[in-house]
């Protein structure tokens, strides 16, 4: 007798077959699940640490900020002391010259001559004053072309004035003599 096989084994197949294929999908789909999660992972894990680098960088550089502008006022401060100090050294070193000033001032004015006004303007003096004649307001300017402490004597205005004397303007600059110059 021949052998005739009954059994539906095309459906057989076919149910192994899509058992298979379910199998397979699960797997594919479980391991597309954990690579995304994996890959998820990783992604936010950087992204988390660059937030923390980028908060840390932030962090230092409001402190860098609060220090350089420390810096600058200390800057500030150490140039107006400077300043202070530069002041304070002039001034103490001008105290003997304005004295010297005043004092070249009475030995270059000739008899019956006077200073009415004298104005300082740096080291530019103006002079107002009174002289007898011109002859005496001459001979001032004379005396202070020959002053080493004085330099530029240019007399501005002269008018005679009631009762005999002369009014006259006149700038004169100061310098410093040489350091053997001064008397």
């Amino acid at each position: 007798m021949a052998k005739i096989n009954l059994r539906p084994w095309r459906e057989e197949l076919r149910q192994e077959r899509q058992k298979e294929y379910v199998t397979v999908l699960v797997g594919v789909f479980v391991v597309a699940l954990a690579l995304w999660w994996f890959v998820s992972g990783a992604i936010g894990g950087a992204i988390e640490d660059q937030e923390y680098r980028n908060q840390y960088l932030k962090t230092q550089g409001a402190s860098l900020d609060k220090k350089i502008k420390e810096i600058r006022e200390l800057r500030t401060k150490r140039e107006q002391l400077l300043d202070r100090m530069r002041l304070i050294q002039d001034l103490q070193g001008n105290r003997p010259v304005i004295v010297r000033v005043f004092d070249e001032l009475a030995r270059v004015m000739p008899e019956e001559l006077f200073f009415a006004q004298v104005t300082a303007k740096g080291k530019d003096f103006t002079l107002k004053g009174r002289a007898a004649s011109n002859d005496q307001i001459s001979q001032l300017m004379r005396n202070f072309d020959q002053s080493p402490w004085f330099v530029n004597p240019n007399l501005l205005n002269v008018q005679s004035n009631k009762g005999g004397y002369n009014s006259f303007d006149m700038l004169v600059s100061q310098t410093r003599p040489a350091v053997g110059e001064a008397k």
